[in-house]
């Protein structure tokens, strides 16, 4: 906690029930923080002890005897005790020289009793002292932190919010945005304002916190107590707070710089928010694009203005990104929640297409964000990093509650065929319902199921299935039983019964009477090369025409 809410053993001597102690050693420590009061009367008591204690004894333990005292006084200084109070009286008459030598030794404070006193009095008092003064730093915080909310509403809030960290906490604070210049309250000097600089870019270096939002890391220098906060959201960093103290931080300084980190980070996604949704309105044409309602390239040019040279000469791909929240009790999501939804998903993926040298325009239809994702990195591998930026978009804990489903076109230049990388990505985002364990499918991925897309006609496909699957289909209608899914896996798999037993999760004997049955149902033949390729294929067109139906 701050300062003014802590106890140390100098504020305890001057409580009432101190009025007749004095200090026999460790005047050096009378700054330590008094955390809680314990009475302990036996030798042996480490375990019972987290820190910071007052430890209150009559002296029983250890009597007269001083090698007892020394193992009583090294526990409290190794379990980091704050002081020790002895009363004089039945069990000691007397503090040896020795054991305020050895307390002088770790400047731990040895506070003496030189008459009887209630115990139960001055735990009770110091009791209720810090249980008052805690209740009392948690409402300033909480004074505090609606204090934060309300500056972010304002134009200069974050400004505002940093002088209040200042003053509640005394500490120098830092705020270093990753996009704009740093600001140090109070002000500092050139020279130590570039020594902090340089030392948050060395310790990100090192720890990569500011890439990840990897969260508080505190550091002791030379006296100082430096904590650096990330302030961000979604998976991305947008600055760091640094606040440096004259002491060590308690908790007050933590829950303070928190409060303070999450406002901003709110003001911030709020700022990205509006400008998100900006630039959505500002693409809005894309989509006009996409279904060839543009086809002149001075439309483009009118709408994009100078950057359509560049982009227009570089190679990009089209992706579809297919967004369904999780509702409870079948509930839907409304239109503005989709949208919301989308904005939110759409201010991430920008950030993360951006980390990965990409330049995505970006547009929402419906559930779907719709990006050109323009490849500025044209010397490194587009595939690898497209599936750096997927496998972000997947893992986000943000939108953990939302299932995305993903359509890659193939890569294309000039704007004008960008219709056909959007016609790819939308077969390649059919696919992933007909192939239920893929989230992400790439067009140059899609196999035979490329060729199977371009016959219009679904009655030749249908047919085609009936002439060469039609037994096993039947057969599995009327007795319930997995021969299509059966077949696929054993073919998938060049035959062998051993991968296919365990994929289908049955036994060897169980395969083996379903394939005597697909063998008398399909004929002997039904493993020749070109007989095998044509089941192969059926099976796959079975699945696009019947995307329901898991196999």
């Amino acid at each position: 906690m701050h300062q003014n809410y802590q106890l140390t053993v100098e504020e305890v001597l001057r409580r009432p029930s101190f009025q007749h102690a004095y200090i026999a050693a460790g005047r050096m420590g009378l700054g330590r923080l008094v955390r809680w009061v314990h009475i302990i009367e036996v030798i042996q008591f480490e375990q019972l002890l987290q820190g910071g204690e007052m430890i209150l004894t009559t002296g029983a333990a250890f009597k007269n005897d001083t090698e007892s005292f020394m193992t009583y006084l090294d526990q409290l200084i190794h379990r980091n005790v704050t002081c020790l109070c002895i009363e004089m009286g039945h069990y000691i008459s007397s503090v040896p020289q020795a054991w305020m030598d050895a307390a002088e030794a770790h400047d731990f404070p040895l506070i003496i009793f030189p008459e009887a006193v209630r115990f139960i009095d001055i735990t009770q008092d110091i009791h209720a002292h810090i249980i008052n003064q805690h209740h009392k730093a948690l409402q300033d915080l909480e004074k505090i932190s609606r204090e934060f909310h309300r500056m972010t509403l304002s134009s200069q809030g974050v400004t505002h919010v940093l002088a209040l960290l200042q003053s509640s906490t005394k500490g120098q604070v830092i705020y270093v945005p990753v996009d704009a210049g740093p600001k140090f309250t109070p002000p500092l000097g050139k020279r130590e304002s570039a020594q902090w600089l340089a030392f948050l870019a060395s310790r990100s270096t090192e720890s990569g916190y500011d890439e990840t939002g990897a969260g508080l890391y505190f550091e002791d220098i030379e006296g100082q107590s430096v904590i650096v906060q990330p302030v961000g959201a979604m998976g991305k960093t947008w600055a760091h707070i640094l606040l440096v103290l004259d002491r060590k931080p308690q908790e007050y300084e933590y829950l303070i710089l928190d409060s303070a980190s999450l406002s901003i980070a709110q003001d911030l996604l709020r700022k990205r928010y509006m400008e998100e949704r900006k630039l959505y309105s500002q693409t809005l044409w894309v989509d006009d694009l996409l279904h060839m309602r543009i086809q002149e390239e001075e439309q483009i040019k009118e709408l994009i203005g100078a950057e359509f040279k560049r982009l227009n000469a570089l190679t990009y791909q089209v992706l579809l990104i297919e967004f369904e929240q999780e509702q409870e009790d079948g509930m839907t999501a409304e239109d503005d929640g989709i949208e919301s939804a989308g904005l939110h998903l759409s201010l991430a993926a920008r950030s993360i297409f951006e980390g990965q040298l990409f330049h995505p325009l970006i547009t929402l239809k419906h559930n779907r964000l719709v990006v050109l994702a323009f490849d500025k990195a044209p010397k490194k591998p587009a595939k690898e990093r497209l599936q750096h930026v997927l496998e972000s978009l997947q893992g986000m804990k943000d939108h953990a509650a939302t299932r995305l489903k993903i359509g890659i076109g193939q890569p294309n230049q000039s704007f004008l065929n960008a219709h056909r990388s959007y016609q790819e990505a939308l077969q390649a985002l059919s696919l992933t319902v007909t192939l239920q364990q893929k989230n992400v499918m790439f067009y140059d991925e899609l196999g035979v199921f490329e060729l199977l897309f371009h016959i219009a006609d679904k009655g030749i496909l249908a047919s085609f299935v009936r002439s060469y699957l039609g037994p096993i289909i039947d057969h599995d209608s009327l007795k319930g039983s997995e021969l299509l899914r059966t077949l696929k896996v054993y073919l998938d798999h060049d035959g062998s019964k051993q991968i296919a037993a365990q994929q289908l999760f049955i036994v060897r004997q169980s395969l083996y009477y379903r394939l005597d049955k697909i063998e008398e149902l399909l004929g002997a033949d039904y493993m020749l090369p070109e007989k095998r390729l044509a089941l192969q294929v059926g099976i796959r067109a079975y699945q696009l025409l019947h995307p329901e139906k898991k196999l």
